[in-house]
């Protein structure tokens, strides 16, 4: 099964990302913020990742890792 991480210290909070799953399991955080002052994204369903690495690819600050 493949494994999403997010460093979400490191997240500016663009969304793009949750844009490009073709899964639908990544989203903003609603109700925290990281020290950058933003909603980050987060996984909210590891065992539907299909491991396409489209969140990681799209990134631009390359703060998410797909592990197949």
């Amino acid at each position: 099964m493949p494994k999403v991480t997010i460093d979400s210290e490191a997240c500016k909070g663009c969304g793009l990302c949750v844009s490009v799953c073709p899964k639908n399991i990544l989203m903003m955080s609603e109700d925290k913020i990281n020290k950058k002052g933003v909603h980050y994204a987060r996984m909210i369903d590891q065992q539907k990742c299909i491991g396409c690495a489209f969140c990681a690819l799209m990134c631009p600050d390359c703060v998410i890792k797909v592990e197949r």
